[in-house]
C-alpha cells in the first residue's frame, strides 16, 4: 500500500534568523526589508548605547551642568580626564593613572574614542570597531574603579557594589554582542556601510 506524501509543504516553525535556503544571518538583522520586533530590539539597544557615549563626550566638551560642571568643559579650557583619572585611589594602575591624568595625548585620546563609538553606534557603522574600542575604554574604567578591592588605597571602605560585574563590564557585553548580530542593520546605516568596498574586502571594518 502506497504512502501518499502531500503535495503542498507545511509552513512549520522557523526561526526568525534562518534562510529559507539554509544559510543564517544575523539575528538584530532585517530579512528582506521585514523590520522585525528582534531587530527594533537591537537597533534600539544600539542607539541608546550611541546615546550614552555621544552624551558623555558632549557634556564633557561643553560642560552642560550634569557630569561637568558649567565652565569646566574642554572648550573652557578644562581636562575630560584629570578629574577622573587624577582621583583613582584604587588598583594596581593607580600611579599610572594619575601621570596620565590631564595629558593632551589622554585627553584627545578619550574625547574622540567617545565620539567615534557615540557615532558609530547611533548611525549602526563600523560596529566590530566601535565594540573593540568601547570595550578597551571599558575595561580600562573598569581597572581604574577596582571593583574587587573592598578598601581603597587610605584604608577606608570602596563602597563597591559587586567585585566584578559592574556597569563597565555589562557594557563592554553589550557592545560585543550588538557588533555580533550587526544591529545597525535596521533603523541604521549597516547595510549601506556593508556594501561600501573597502569594507567588503575588510571585514573587520563591519
Amino acid at each position: 500500500m502506497a504512502v501518499h506524501q502531500p503535495t503542498h509543504r507545511s509552513s512549520g516553525f522557523h526561526l526568525p534568523w534562518f534562510r529559507r535556503n539554509g544559510a543564517v544571518s544575523a539575528p538584530g538583522s532585517v530579512e528582506a526589508g521585514a523590520l522585525t520586533a528582534r531587530a527594533c530590539v537591537f537597533a534600539s539597544a544600539r542607539v541608546l548605547m550611541g546615546f550614552v557615549f555621544l552624551w558623555a563626550f558632549l557634556d564633557k566638551t561643553f560642560g552642560f551642568g550634569y557630569a561637568t560642571a558649567s565652565g569646566k568643559g574642554w572648550v573652557d579650557g578644562g581636562s575630560p580626564t584629570e578629574g577622573f583619572l587624577g582621583h583613582v585611589v584604587v588598583g594596581p594602575m593607580e600611579s599610572t593613572f594619575h601621570a596620565w591624568a590631564g595629558a593632551a595625548w589622554t585627553d584627545w585620546l578619550f574625547m574622540l574614542g567617545l565620539l567615534g563609538i557615540g557615532l558609530a553606534l547611533t548611525a549602526g557603522v563600523a560596529l566590530r570597531l566601535a565594540a573593540l574600542a568601547g570595550t578597551v575604554m571599558m575595561a580600562l574604567m573598569w581597572v581604574a574603579e577596582w571593583p574587587p578591592a573592598k578598601h581603597l588605597s587610605d584604608g577606608s571602605a570602596s563602597m563597591s557594589t559587586n567585585p566584578f560585574a559592574d556597569y563597565h563590564v555589562v557594557y563592554a557585553v553589550v557592545l560585543i554582542a550588538l557588533a555580533a548580530v550587526s544591529a545597525g542593520d535596521a533603523l541604521g546605516l549597516g547595510r549601506w556601510w556593508a556594501r561600501l568596498p573597502i569594507v567588503r574586502d575588510h571585514a573587520w571594518l563591519r
